[in-house]
């Protein structure tokens, strides 16, 4: 599983950047119930691992059904975790949510909304006929259309016309690089999130340095 390495990986970016917050956009697990054996061990050194001043945020995605109660019962870890809905929450000006069901309507009222659960990739071929594929990020503003008409939404500013530009909206691409995803440049690959792609405007697509390759569709 190599979760030693993601492990490292991700203590070395919490180092380099000093974050006062650590947020999992939701399937932190990959047991739908309660992790075991050798999943539950490398979570509980995972968290352990994190310093005790750092807040730790866990969406809850489709893969996490009974994380709660698994924290519950790791007394040493549980109390410095907050596990919020896979709908999302909003942290200051961003809006968090896993993206495999509609965001709340707090997060779409948040200036930045992030989402996990799509696993964002690209395809790229070289100039031989050869190709890679490559995690990427997905950035763009959300589309009104598929959200204007739920009733859930009724009163929100940037769907009712008003004079206010829509939230900008980022698809965050998988840590673990041993998962699948979705091919957001190769026609007829079907997304995940019930929102997207018609809910996202002028989507670009960036490699995990920040290099731009531009309109996703396109790439």
């Amino acid at each position: 599983s190599r979760a030693p390495d993601r492990r490292e990986r991700l203590l070395a970016l919490l180092e380099r950047t000093g974050p006062d917050r650590l947020v999992v956009l939701g399937d932190l697990m990959h047991s739908i119930g309660d992790p075991g054996g050798a999943e539950r061990g490398e979570l509980e050194v995972l968290f352990e691992s994190v310093s005790d001043d750092l807040a730790v945020t866990v969406v809850k995605g489709n893969h996490d059904g009974r994380i709660e109660t698994w924290l519950a019962d790791s007394d040493d870890i549980g109390a410095a975790i907050t596990v919020v809905p896979g709908d999302g929450v909003v942290l200051g000006d961003i809006g968090v949510c896993h993206g495999h069901t509609w965001p709340s309507r707090a997060v779409l009222e948040s200036e930045v909304v992030c989402l996990g659960h799509e696993h964002p990739c690209v395809r790229l071929e070289d100039e031989v006929g050869g190709s890679r594929v490559e995690r990427a990020w997905l950035r763009g503003r959300l589309d009104p259309g598929p959200f204007r008409d739920r009733p859930e939404y009724e009163g929100v500013a940037w769907l009712e016309g008003a004079d206010e530009a829509p939230p900008r909206v980022v698809v965050v691409p998988a840590f673990n690089d041993l998962v699948g995803g979705t091919w957001i440049n190769v026609a007829g690959q079907s997304f995940l999130s019930p929102f997207l792609p018609a809910g996202l405007a002028a989507g670009e697509a960036y490699l995990l340095d920040g290099t731009r390759l531009g309109p996703y569709e396109s790439v």
